[in-house]
């Protein structure tokens, strides 16, 4: 029976990746005054099951690149090679490189084959002053010749070993291109038919290889699974010295071309090894399998709702037991809602680890001394929204690195360390989550960018003199605005921070910007945990429910007449403690038929978005719940000032307004 091999290539492609990034963390963790031993073995394991898996699937090109690479790190791990920061940054290069080959394999593009042969060629200068490649294998046996006239060889594959992909007849075949090999199965463990697992390994063999073969030559071959077999290697005539007298069952036999040679399982096996199962720390689900689920969890929560709404008008005393029930079924929904949510989060670590060598590639580029500091790395965020939030980060910490962190003569000038700190951080506060990013640099330079923003024309110069610092550190997000005095491939084009603040609101959060002279900057982002449930404040208009996002409610208050001011014959606003915030009417905004179309007889709700204020007039306010979202978009159309729609316990659709749309597109009609 042949195996589909292309059935794995996804879980091996995912676990190359995850091995190239522990291979960069560890390298970049890596202090060469005082090498860690277990560091270096990291790198080791790492390039060594990236080399195996893509053999096993015939990436040669990634399998032929990484054996250089293994050779010269298997030198560095058995201590016949100093370390210098030199082959830190080669193997960091060679990070680079192996993930645009991998990539290549995984989606059939064209890679950097002039990286490829630089770092190769490097790889061999630093190898070609070092033993020779035959004495630098990990396990080699310092009392063994280099070149013996056979060996014997005891192979026992864990059950496990066809999981992970490897086979043992290619290894066999391999051993057998080496000289004339002997085989010899050991089937003293294959089960009963019945209680045989078809993905366990039950056979071991006892080898001979004749000929002038050298260890490493035979080391290679089994180099794919010795974490996955028990490999004992001997040479011939030291082996037929020692051989012990066994009365193993085995079917012995001799092929000159192993694939030939087929094992039939004993009769009667002295003890089955009981069924092996994959004890799972973790499982590998794919996002829209989970997604599905969420959306289920979702209907089901709206369901349970309804009920709970109907319920509550049955007579308590007649319908105890149901009453009881429903209310067991609501602590059961919402256990079962968090529970499946958690199956999306993810830990910050998953962001912040490709921050240290964006870090310490950029300082090296600006001749800048700086170190990271990353705090809260297990804090859990939706996946959704850590794929969102990196090139945000990303923004600012090159911004902070460019910006404000200065050159280590002018820190030194300046009593400071010359050596500049930006720090990471990431905690839970209420329903939200909140991510500082902070440099202990200059600070921003009010001076500079006021006066960058009179001549864009975003001020006046009567503002320049009374805006407060958090209005003119708000200034740094418009598009375009830069300080930079000259546009550089790091800064100067003024693309980054408008981004940063577009893609931070576009998640529903809030980006604040903090400064002291001489003292250094930090950057506050609050985003909800998920993007697939709201905190939600329901209003009602004509019969009609909306949903505000809770975290842009300011307050709600009635309005009394004299505090309503009509602007102009076309708008009005409301005066609330002395600052007069435009005035929409929801009624008016979707063309409804209320009975309050007076402030002073509905409710305001203030809502603020963007630094910016709107009080929206309703009928009633309905209360506060947790909203499962739905996208509107997908299932119907985009609507103005909409960005989703739930399903309320009574089955009705209430829609949720897009508050930044809304606070711009009256900002807009204001100014016109």
């Amino acid at each position: 029976m042949s195996i589909d091999l292309e059935r794995f290539h996804k879980s091996f492609f995912e676990e190359s990746f995850e091995g190239l990034d522990s291979m960069e963390t560890a390298l970049l963790a890596l202090d060469i005054a005082a090498v860690d031993s277990e560091t270096i073995n990291t790198v080791f394991r790492a390039a060594h099951s990236i080399k195996g898996g893509a053999a096993t699937f015939g990436f040669s090109s990634v399998a032929e690149y990484t054996h250089g690479v293994e050779t010269l790190l298997d030198q560095m791990r058995a201590g016949k090679r100093a370390i210098s920061q030199g082959d830190v940054d080669l193997l960091l290069r060679v990070v680079d490189v192996l993930r645009g080959l991998l990539g290549s394999a995984r989606d059939g593009t064209p890679f950097d084959a002039a990286a490829v042969t630089s770092t190769q060629a490097e790889i061999s200068r630093a190898l070609s002053g070092e033993a020779p490649a035959a004495a630098v294998v990990a396990k080699a046996d310092p009392a063994a010749p280099a070149v013996n006239a056979g060996w014997t060889i005891r192979f026992v594959p864990k059950p496990d070993l066809f999981r992970s992909g490897n086979d043992p007849l290619r290894i066999i075949r391999g051993l057998d291109q080496l000289g004339r090999l002997e085989v010899e199965a050991d089937t003293s463990q294959v089960p009963s038919f019945a209680d045989a697992d078809a993905e366990s390994c039950y056979l071991a063999w006892n080898l001979t290889l004749h000929g002038e073969v050298t260890r490493a030559e035979v080391e290679e071959q089994f180099s794919w699974v010795e974490d996955e077999a028990l490999i004992e290697i001997q040479p011939l005539a030291a082996a037929i010295e020692a051989a012990p007298v066994t009365a193993k069952p085995v079917l012995s036999l001799v092929r000159s071309n192993p694939a030939e040679a087929v094992a039939a399982p004993a009769a009667a096996p002295a003890a089955a090894p009981p069924r092996n199962n994959a004890d799972g720390g973790s499982i590998r689900v794919g996002t829209e399998k989970i997604d599905a689920l969420i959306n289920l969890v979702g209907e089901l929560v709206i369901t349970q709702a309804m009920l709970t709404q109907q319920a509550s008008t049955l007579d308590p005393v007649q319908f105890e037991k149901l009453l009881n029930g429903l209310s067991q079924l609501d602590r059961n929904t919402r256990m079962l809602q968090e529970a499946v949510m958690a199956t999306r989060m993810l830990p910050m670590e998953a962001v912040f680890s490709r921050f240290p060598r964006v870090v310490r590639d950029l300082a090296a580029k600006l001749n800048k001394q700086v170190r990271l500091v990353t705090v809260g790395e297990q804090t859990e965020l939706d996946k959704s929204v850590i794929e969102k939030i990196t090139d945000p980060l990303n923004h600012l910490v090159r911004n902070s690195l460019d910006h404000g962190v200065e050159l280590p003569d002018a820190r030194t000038a300046a009593g400071k360390d010359a050596t500049g700190t930006i720090r990471l951080s990431a905690s839970h506060a209420g329903g939200h989550i909140v991510i500082e990013v902070a440099d202990d640099g200059r600070g921003l330079d009010r001076a500079r960018i006021v006066a960058k923003a009179q001549a864009n024309g975003l001020i006046t110069a009567a503002q320049a003199e009374t805006l407060p610092d958090s209005e003119v550190w708000q200034l740094i997000f418009s598009p375009g605005f830069s300080t930079a005095e000259k546009v550089t491939d790091v800064s100067g084009r003024g693309v980054g921070m408008d981004v940063v603040k577009k893609n931070i609101q576009a998640l529903g959060g809030q980006v604040e910007l903090f400064s002291e002279a001489g003292r250094g900057s930090r950057t506050l982002i609050r985003l909800p945990l998920t993007l697939a449930i709201l905190d939600g404040m329901t209003v009602a208009v004509a019969g009609e429910t909306f949903v505000l996002p809770l975290n842009a409610v300011v307050e709600s208050l009635q309005p009394s007449p004299d505090q309503v001011k009509t602007v102009a014959g076309e708008g009005q606003v409301v005066r609330v403690r002395n600052e007069y915030v435009p005035m929409v009417a929801l009624w008016r905004l979707f063309r409804l038929d209320s009975r309050v179309r007076d402030a002073d007889k509905g409710i305001l709700v203030l809502l603020e978005s963007e630094g910016r204020k709107v009080a929206l007039l309703v009928d009633e306010l309905v209360g506060q719940q947790q909203v499962v979202i739905k996208n509107l978009e997908a299932n119907y159309r985009r609507v103005p000032c909409i960005s989703g729609a739930t399903i309320m316990g009574d089955g009705h659709v209430a829609l949720i307004l897009d508050v930044g749309e809304l606070v711009r597109s009256t900002s807009q009609a204001v100014a016109a």
